[in-house]
């Protein structure tokens, strides 16, 4: 979840290194810093809290950093508070940590994870003499590759190698070598890190935004790879030191993908963005007006041969799969089930041999839902994993990939990358049915048409925002909301409580309808607001009923129907409509307004709406 970023080149290290952490914010952080080298000069630190631009006044926008070569780094604690003296760079010499100039020091480095037999290793250390200041483990890794480059002279790659065979855990790992100036090392396992290469300078960076600007070129380092990095070469290295070759990848999206594009904040942004991300999402599935999976491997034979599917994934992921799991049972009529990946790594579900185990993360890089493929691989199943970004970790590991084309998406709260991750499950709905006999052409035809006439309408109801902003003002002092809705309306509901309370801070939930009366019913008072989501045609009567049940207790009430349910407006005080599709699809529809309502509540509180409290977007820590 931190955010690492590196140089090595003919230009000035610091201002590279700041502007790239300024890209990596949205991953979340409570404090920063970097470490600049001039030459053989001893390598400087500095560290600061809070968010960056007390760094970049501290170093006066780096230019009080002189030097070519440098790794910066944004914080996000597990061990340890956040502090300066617990912010990265971390150094093998015994000194204060405070970030507070040159350092005689042989190793410097950050890192992103978490090591977790981070004890068992500092009492190693301890016994050699070594000293701490700090209450990370990333200390502990910086000073564990520091004695095994002592103790064997054999050079930092091997240093790295012998320290990767003793660490348990997850890290992304980027050093400085006082005996290598100019150069930069970095490591990986499970966490996040990209290599970019340009003319005569060389990057690293946990994600791409961060060096977008500079280059196009990235290497994606493979799982327990080192990689050296010089200002005209880029070597990888295995477990065993021997040199591996890698595959350099071209990054296709625009620059100005990652920027705000004149919007407030990148949220509204990725929302006014997703008619585009799913038309391009579908438009890579669909071929002569028929569903083609053949580019992810997923030819019809191995499609009819599924017995069941089991979604694992985490967060707004979790919601897509929550949703899909609908639609795969209607037109495919498999049994589906849908487990949280944090859930899923420590169980041993009933699934059989052709069973089809599908993977939801927009990063590819998500801890626990890596974990849960991993886990399913190792039991002999077919693997499908459904990403964002090309070259991560869960898509080279996956058996089966089907991209998502949402473009970067930077906002913590997610948008665009769950509109097209369900524009993708659509697809596999589709193709599924058709496999097996459950779906014919014509009924094919109709929900290929159907699909693609859902950007335009996203469109339209992206027009009409006002309504939405106002009624956002209007309860932006709420204590309490619910969210409530049946079937596919209980998957939507999932998702816009969530998407109100990670941003705005206030408390939601999401029920399903028909459970109001088994207990949350007791927590409404007057007042309080209750969103009901009506957009299936045979479960409207009874979510009407059951917001009767709740108006009768003092609630407010907001439905969110299609056009043509009018009726909605008797019983609600507020009524949003979105335009009809296949009931199979409203979920696309109906989930925009209630992006807007979170994101109008968080504006209307005065909220950092890209980057709220606590949280990251990719979370690569256990």
């Amino acid at each position: 979840m931190c955010g690492i970023v590196g140089y090595t080149g003919g230009r000035e290290a610091a201002p590279i290194l700041l502007d790239g952490l300024a890209r990596l914010e949205y991953r979340g952080y409570d404090s920063a810093g970097l470490a600049v080298r001039d030459g053989g000069e001893l390598a400087q630190v500095v560290k600061a809290t809070g968010k960056l631009r007390n760094l970049v006044e501290k170093t006066d926008g780096g230019r009080a950093l002189p030097g070519s070569c440098g790794i910066g780094h944004t914080r996000w604690a597990t061990h340890g508070e956040p502090s300066q003296t617990n912010a990265h760079p971390h150094v093998s010499g015994n000194c204060s940590g405070t970030g507070s100039g040159p350092v005689e020091s042989e190793v410097v480095g950050v890192h992103n994870g978490i090591i977790e037999n981070c004890d068992e290793l500092k009492a190693k250390l301890l016994r050699h003499g070594y000293q701490f200041y700090s209450e990370t483990d990333t200390e502990v890794a910086v000073k564990l590759v520091d004695y095994y480059y002592n103790k064997y002279r054999l050079g930092p790659v091997d240093a790295i190698n012998r320290t990767m065979v003793r660490v348990r855990g997850s890290y992304a790992l980027a050093l400085m070598f006082r005996d290598y100036p100019g150069e930069l090392f970095a490591a990986r396992k499970d966490s996040p890190m990209i290599i970019g290469v340009g003319d005569g300078e060389s990057y690293l960076a946990s994600d791409v935004p961060a060096i977008l600007k500079y280059t196009r070129s990235v290497y994606y380092i493979d799982n327990l790879e080192i990689a050296r990095l010089t200002p005209d070469s880029v070597s990888f290295y295995d477990l065993n030191g021997d040199e591996v070759e890698n595959q350099i990848t071209q990054i296709t999206w625009d620059a100005e993908a990652a920027e705000r594009g004149g919007f407030e904040h990148f949220m509204i942004k990725e929302i006014h963005e997703q008619p585009a991300a799913v038309r391009d999402t579908l438009g890579s599935l669909i071929r002569q007006g028929e569903i083609d999976l053949s580019g992810a491997g997923l030819a019809d034979e191995a499609l009819a041969s599924v017995s069941q599917v089991c979604i694992a994934a985490c967060g707004s992921a979790w919601h897509v799969g929550m949703a899909a799991q609908y639609v795969l049972e209607d037109m495919a009529e498999l049994p589906v089930r849908v487990e949280l990946a944090s859930e899923f790594r420590y169980r041993r579900l009933p699934l059989d041999e052709n069973a089809l185990v599908i993977v939801i993360s927009q990063s590819g890089e998500t801890a626990d839902s890596l974990a849960a493929l991993r886990m399913a691989k190792q039991r002999g199943l077919r693997t499908l994993a459904v990403v964002n970004v090309v070259g991560s970790t869960i898509a080279r590991e996956a058996d089966n990939v089907l991209y998502t084309l949402a473009g970067p998406e930077i906002a913590v709260a997610t948008t665009k990358a769950y509109s097209a991750q369900l524009a993708a499950m659509y697809a596999l709905a589709v193709a599924l049915g058709r496999a097996r006999g459950k779906l014919d052409g014509d009924a094919c035809a109709y929900y290929v048409g159907q699909l693609r006439a859902l950007p335009e309408k996203m469109e339209r109801l992206l027009e009409d925002k006002e309504r939405i902003q106002w009624f956002a003002s209007k309860f932006a002092g709420a204590r309490d909301i619910f969210f409530i809705g049946r079937g596919l309306d209980y998957a939507v509901s999932l998702e816009g409580s969530l998407k109100m309370k990670e941003i705005s801070y206030i408390h939601s939930e999401a029920y399903a309808a028909g459970e109001l009366k088994h207990g949350t019913i007791s927590l409404l008072e007057n007042g309080t607001l209750v969103i009901g989501v009506l957009t299936q045609n045979d479960l409207f009567e009874k979510t009407i009923s059951n917001m009767v049940e709740c108006k009768a207790r003092g609630a407010y009430l907001m439905g969110l129907t299609g056009y043509g349910h009018y009726s909605v407006e008797d019983t609600a005080d507020f009524t949003v409509y979105v335009p009809r599709a296949d009931q199979h699809f409203m979920a696309s529809l109906a989930v925009i307004p209630l992006q807007l309502l979170g994101y109008y509540t968080s504006v209307a509180r005065g909220l950092d709406v890209d980057k709220p409290r606590n949280l990251a977007k990719s979370v690569t820590v256990e």
